[in-house]
């Protein structure tokens, strides 16, 4: 089989699987708080992570790599799972998913915009365009298109869903200095974030485990933070351009409003839909100016 189709065929099931996570986010939440369900997918992925790299032989790499390299690999941990997913799934536990999942999928324009300090780039017209246009897709939902009023259907849980997303845009910026192995520094993120999530866990609520929630825990630990990532990943190897497969990554919100709406049975505004074409839009307009990052998020 060619490389270019192995990489469209490893880059449509990572996007496949990551449109189903937010319908499954919401279905673990009513069994579990949001803090039980990072710690517990936290740890379904550990574990797979852990058996990623014993199939890959990889085991022997980590006693290769210097402490140095470990304790980064373990800080940006803090980032990606902690930070990120412990706001995200508190956002989803108040707001309704088709608006966490498209407030969410905004790390693209935090991406450009957090590059400007970071990175010292500079603001081109264009991305000052792109960023415009997003913002406004960001304003049409979170206002369920009410702008004249201006009024936020839920101001804390949408700030809550943006900022997941600058989260993720951080981590992306800082995890490029990590030189690990890729399935090596999602370990060691997954390692740290698993210690600080159950330390997390027994300070405020204690140890608590709802068996009705153990299979959307497994589902969102293998088909949102672990196994999807290795078939991103692999995907990139695979391709002889990232743009080529990179570009998948837009069907991936609207497929997701699909299985919200057939799943979980949300009826789907029309704002959100006008909303993500502008989000989209902006992050295409980007797309036109550079190449995209290779660690792409849904």
């Amino acid at each position: 089989m060619p490389n270019q189709k192995k990489a469209y065929i490893f880059a449509l099931l990572a996007v496949l699987c990551w449109s189903t996570v937010a319908t499954a986010f919401k279905i673990a939440l009513k069994n579990a708080s949001f803090i039980q369900l990072l710690f517990f997918t936290s740890f379904v992925s550990l574990m797979l992570l852990f058996l990623i790299l014993v199939m890959q032989n990889k085991l022997k790499l980590i006693r290769q790599i210097t402490l140095k390299q470990i304790l980064i690999s373990l800080g940006l941990g803090i980032l990606n799972p902690f930070l990120y997913y412990v706001i995200l799934f508190k956002a989803y536990s108040i707001l309704p998913a088709q608006e966490a999942m498209t407030l969410n999928y905004t790390w693209p324009v935090m991406l450009i915009l957090l590059s400007i300090p970071i990175l010292k780039q500079k603001l081109s017209f264009k991305s000052g365009l792109a960023i415009m246009l997003s913002f406004l897709g960001i304003i049409i939902i979170s206002t369920k298109a009410n702008l004249m009023a201006f009024r936020f259907s839920d101001f804390g849980g949408d700030m809550l869903a943006l900022s997941s997303s600058v989260v993720w845009a951080l981590y992306w910026l800082f995890n490029v200095k990590d030189q690990n192995d890729s399935v090596i520094k999602l370990f060691f993120n997954f390692l740290s974030g698993s210690i600080l999530s159950l330390i997390l866990m027994l300070s405020t609520e204690g140890f608590h485990l709802n068996t009705a929630a153990i299979p959307a825990f497994i589902y969102i630990g293998i088909f949102e933070m672990s196994l999807t990532f290795v078939l991103w990943l692999t995907a990139l190897k695979y391709t002889d351009s990232t743009d080529k497969v990179s570009q998948l990554i837009f069907l991936s919100p609207f497929m997701s409003l699909i299985f919200i709406y057939l799943i979980i049975g949300e009826n789907i505004h029309y704002s959100t839909l006008v909303g993500l074409f502008f989000i989209v839009t902006g992050i295409v307009v980007q797309q036109f100016i550079k190449s995209k990052p290779q660690n792409i998020k849904n």
